[in-house]
């Protein structure tokens, strides 16, 4: 993790333990500098990435400041780090369904950038919200990155595994949304009717030197699903 991205970290951590609300003042720029032992360019760098998160927002000549908190229970539509964080004040499990090493599909090679004859994990779970359906979760991990998962790990957080166990550096992601009506497979996982709507988001994740490691694709249960969205001026 570059040093900008720490101390970005850090600063989140310490907004979130202090439980500082919109329009609550950060300390100055020269401040965050000594603080942290580095160069303008640097703390500016970690600013920018929190703004653009949608944790901070910063006013020429009067200072940086706290944005809104998201409502609770809302899972971030521009996240690329999972959504257990956002509901980290909710008992979020899983259910492994399968959990095997194969050959990906056409799809899921295109996505990955590998070839047919590679190995993947592919990882299909449920995702529950204090006992309630929140998702059915099918993951495609190119195996020559993510070396390892087992049940325990798929059960809890994959992400957390990732960067903490693996030491692997999160980037960016893609993200493609698509509304349908749900087919008796998935109504069946999700506890709803066959032809009730669903929302659908593929993810294709990356690494920060860019290269995929997953492609996923999840179904939401429309009855438990709330997203946010934190836009800055760069998205309107």
């Amino acid at each position: 993790m570059l040093k900008y991205q720490q101390i970005a970290l850090e600063i989140e951590k310490h907004i979130e333990e202090n439980e500082l609300q919109q329009g609550d003042k950060l300390p100055v720029l020269e401040t965050l500098m000594a603080q942290f032992n580095v160069s303008k360019s640097t703390i500016t760098k970690s600013l920018d990435l929190l703004e653009k998160k949608g944790v901070v927002f910063q006013v020429r000549g009067s200072g940086i400041f706290v944005r809104r908190h998201k409502r609770r229970g809302y899972v971030s539509l521009l996240s690329n780090q999972g959504f257990k964080k956002d509901l980290k004040d909710f008992h979020v499990t899983s259910k492994v369904i399968e959990m095997d090493v194969r050959k990906p599909t056409q799809e899921a090679a295109d996505n990955l950038n590998i070839g047919l004859h590679d190995d993947v994990y592919f990882i299909k779970r449920v995702r529950y919200v204090n006992g309630q359906t929140l998702c059915l979760e099918e993951s495609f991990y190119n195996k020559s990155i993510i070396t390892y998962l087992n049940n325990e790990i798929v059960s809890e957080s994959i992400f957390h595994y990732i960067k903490e166990a693996l030491g692997l550096k999160v980037g960016f992601s893609d993200m493609y949304l698509h509304v349908d009506k749900l087919n008796q497979e998935e109504a069946a996982y999700l506890g709803l009717k066959e032809g009730a709507p669903k929302l659908t988001v593929e993810t294709i994740f990356h690494l920060t030197n860019g290269q995929p490691f997953d492609f996923s694709k999840v179904t939401y249960n429309y009855e438990q699903s709330q997203f946010f969205i934190q836009a800055n001026n760069e998205l309107l």
